[in-house]
C-alpha cells in the first residue's frame, strides 16, 4: 500500500470537467484532500503561478487520461513537471477517462499502472481508492455531500 497523500493534485483538460469535478468530490468526501483548479483557483489569481505552487505542494499526481488531455498542452507540463520531480517517484496515477493515446503526453505513462474508468464509474472509484487503501463508499440516490 501506498503512502497516504499530503494533498493530491488534479491534472485535467477543462473539457473533461464534468468528469474531473465528479472525481474530486469522490476523493474529497472519503478523506482525500486534493487540488483541483477549479475550486482552488480564485478570481484575479495567476492560475498558472497557482499551478506550479500547487505542484510544488503536492505529494501525489492523477491525471485524467482522455483524447481532450493528450491535447492539453497544460496536462502535459503538469505530467513532466511530476515525472522529473522525485517527490512524485510512485506517485503518479493515470485515470483512464477514454480511450486514448497517452503516450502523446510522455511514453513513460503507460509503464504506470493505470485505473480504467471506462468500465463504470463505481468499478473506477473503487480502483482508484485502492490506490490509498481506502474502501469505497457509494453515494446513496438522492444523498449527496
Amino acid at each position: 500500500m501506498y503512502q497516504f497523500p499530503n494533498e493530491i493534485f488534479l491534472s485535467h483538460s477543462s473539457l473533461d470537467h464534468q468528469f474531473a469535478a465528479a472525481i474530486g468530490a469522490i476523493l474529497r468526501r472519503h478523506g482525500i484532500p486534493i487540488w483541483f483548479s477549479e475550486i482552488n483557483i480564485l478570481g484575479a489569481q495567476q492560475w498558472h503561478d497557482e499551478i506550479g505552487a500547487a505542484l510544488r505542494r503536492c505529494d501525489w499526481l492523477v491525471v485524467l487520461l482522455s483524447p481532450n488531455s493528450v491535447e492539453s498542452i497544460w496536462v502535459k507540463r503538469e505530467v513532466l513537471f511530476a515525472l522529473n520531480d522525485r517527490r512524485y517517484d510512485e506517485r503518479i496515477v493515470p485515470v483512464l477517462h477514454q480511450p486514448c493515446d497517452y503516450d502523446l503526453l510522455s511514453w513513460t505513462l503507460s509503464s504506470i499502472q493505470s485505473v480504467d474508468f471506462t468500465h463504470g464509474f463505481e468499478n473506477g472509484c473503487r480502483e482508484l481508492l485502492r490506490v490509498w487503501g481506502v474502501g469505497y463508499i457509494p453515494v446513496e440516490s438522492g444523498h449527496l455531500n
